[in-house]
């Protein structure tokens, strides 16, 4: 029913705590590794843990291409995209399926999380106080609440996910030139399916903030910053996306290390 796929991407010296997390689950969740970076490295921790690889063998590919290939490359029903930097708590595979079973109509299925900051878990700061707030909705009424919970900033922590694939009909739904917005452009492109967004309001997944992080890389060279006011735009007049991005804007702060 559930594939953790680890999305694996050069030679991370955290991938390795990223497959010990996944393949611990409490519930037998499938895992398999996808990349599109194929390396000795790789090869070595696959076959450490006898896990299999899958090649995303595209020429040229994009972080949306790769993370279309990650959730398409198996057929379970339930797919989560383990980015090879984060860990998932224990219960993760079971709290996300026991919710599918209460919610078959679920779009995507997510849970709260906590930042791993030089080694150091974080359960609370500003950014994680902000995104809590905006997804509160979901818990009244997930089927109307699922457009306004992102229409404010990208609430929804993309490790966290799981997709239901049997409720998805789009074969891309990262399709953008995006680098740091990939995955809100995925969230609001979901938003306008029927079905509802199911956020587990427990910390069950730890992402990591580091200096290499490419969203630490993004939001100093002011990438993000354009592509949330494109992202905003789609919810909101100019003007007030305009005013909403300027006030977004001093929630990157709390990336940096």
């Amino acid at each position: 029913m559930h594939t953790f796929v680890v999305l694996a991407y050069k030679d991370s010296p955290y991938l390795k705590s990223c497959i010990q997390s996944v393949i611990n689950q409490s519930y037998p969740s499938q895992v398999i590794i996808a990349t599109s970076t194929p390396n000795a490295f790789i090869r070595t921790m696959a076959e450490r843990y006898h896990l299999p690889v899958i090649v995303n063998e595209k020429a040229k590919h994009t972080i949306g291409d790769d993370f279309d290939f990650a959730r398409t490359c198996v057929d379970s029903e339930l797919v989560t995209i383990a980015h090879q930097d984060d860990i998932y708590a224990k219960d993760y595979a079971k709290n996300i399926v026991d919710a599918y079973k209460k919610n078959p109509d679920a779009i995507i299925l997510f849970s709260n999380y906590f930042e791993i900051r030089n080694n150091q878990r974080v359960y609370d700061n500003t950014n994680l106080r902000i995104k809590k707030k905006l997804l509160s909705c979901l818990k009244v009424s997930s089927a109307h609440c699922k457009r306004w919970s992102i229409s404010l900033g990208n609430s929804i922590c993309c490790p966290a996910v799981t997709y239901n694939n049997n409720r998805i009909s789009y074969k891309k739904i990262f399709d953008s030139d995006y680098k740091s917005n990939v995955d809100w452009f995925a969230w609001e492109k979901l938003s306008r399916l029927t079905g509802r967004f199911i956020f587990v309001d427990k910390p069950l997944m730890g992402h990591r903030v580091h200096e290499e992080s490419t969203t630490t890389q993004i939001i100093e060279d002011n990438t993000r910053t354009n592509e949330d006011l494109d992202m905003l735009k789609k919810f909101w007049p100019s003007i007030i996306a305009k005013i909403l991005n300027y006030a977004y804007r001093n929630a990157e702060k709390s990336n940096s290390v």
